[in-house]
């Protein structure tokens, strides 16, 4: 199991670090002069008001002129600006999400050599992904991802911009994971970090049943927004120890009040609508070499079962019908496994609760 990215650059309003090898890299490493594939991601705001965003705008200096541009339309879409010298390229993505105040992040992914790139648009909250295929990109510079990432007057980027993070690869887009490596996962033989899960070891569901695992998955990400890890409190949500978990990651909670509230025997509820400050909180100083980045780990099992980290009921790997969606698959973390061997999973028999009702739920918890 492989925890993708290579991330290279992290840079907010405050300021920015890079380096080539890899943030948190032993120093020293050889710098290479051209970047030939990788991803700029931005997370940001819709403006609610529906104005135009320059999310990015960079101009590179002799020998290598031209840029790089990123910018919301007023109509939602996202337009990328890509020039080098008098080569102008661009790509426009339609934008078709409910609202404008939308948190969303913004991916341009490139391959110059295989003359391929990509422009996609998650909207974080509901996981959903819209990409183009984007002109044969050129080849970016590490002194171009120095630049953006570390020399705030090299750059315009909009007010609404969480932050902005540069990865060396083409990063996956899809199915996160949501666990970090010290997780404490139920199984038959006792309790095991997330991070040392193998397929074909088994695990124990809320339920008391033991089902294998079929595949483990391990992603890296910026620790920053809405990626940064959170901090679930024992005995907070039935849990025996504290853990990290990923904003997106969800728990399941039953019991009177939410079947009292919401008519159901339980319900999902996303980690980020549970942050308060004293149960749950974001965390700034998870263990690690690198406390920019995380890695998140996960795993896929036949039925999407629920099962416990430390104690805490929470949702395994959730992929729905991902293997009928070959660009889609392709382009996500399970992409190196046989489709034909990835489950279909049911939609959640249990509903994924709204922001106001998850944090009154909390709220009502925690009295």
């Amino acid at each position: 199991m492989r925890a993708n990215g290579a991330w290279i650059g992290i840079a907010d309003h405050e300021g920015g670090t890079f380096q080539a090898g890899g943030l948190g890299a032993a120093p020293g490493a050889r710098e290479e002069e051209i970047l030939p594939r990788g991803t700029l991601m931005l997370e940001t705001h819709l403006s609610p008001e529906g104005r135009p965003q320059t999310l990015l705008n960079f101009a590179r200096g002799a020998p290598w002129t031209g840029g790089l541009t990123l910018k919301a339309l007023p109509n939602g879409g996202i337009v990328l600006i890509e020039q080098l010298a008098d080569d102008l390229r661009h790509a426009a993505l339609p934008n078709d999400l409910d609202g404008r105040n939308d948190e969303v992040r913004v991916y341009f992914s490139w391959d110059a050599p295989a003359r391929w790139g990509r422009l996609s648009l998650e909207h974080v909250a509901k996981g959903r992904i819209t990409s183009v295929q984007t002109p044969p990109p050129h080849p970016m510079t590490n002194e171009d991802m120095r630049m953006i990432s570390r020399f705030p007057a090299r750059r315009a980027m909009d007010r609404d911009v969480n932050f902005l993070a540069i990865s060396s690869e083409v990063e996956p887009l899809g199915p996160m994971p949501g666990l970090a490596a010290s997780v404490p996962i139920a199984t038959p033989r006792g309790p095991v970090p997330a991070a040392q899960l193998r397929r074909g070891d088994t695990v124990l569901t809320s339920s008391g049943a033991v089902v294998p695992i079929l595949r483990t998955v391990a992603q890296r990400f910026p620790a920053r927004g809405a990626l940064r890890p959170v901090r679930l409190r024992a005995p907070f949500f039935g849990l025996r120890q504290d853990i990290l978990v990923a904003p997106h990651q969800r728990l399941v909670i039953g019991g009177s009040q939410v079947e009292y509230m919401f008519g159901t025997e339980a319900a999902l509820v996303p980690v980020r609508h549970l942050v308060n400050g004293a149960s749950a909180y974001y965390d700034t100083g998870h263990a690690g070499t690198c406390p920019d980045t995380i890695t998140y780990y996960d795993i896929l099992l036949p039925g999407h079962e629920v099962i416990l980290a430390a104690g805490c009921p929470m949702e395994s790997l959730y992929i729905g019908r991902l293997r009928r969606d070959k660009p889609a698959l392709d382009a996500s973390l399970l992409a190196p496994f046989e489709r034909a061997h990835l489950p279909e999973h049911a939609r959640p028999i249990w509903p994924v609760l709204k922001p106001f009702e998850a944090k009154t739920l909390a709220a009502l918890r925690a009295a």
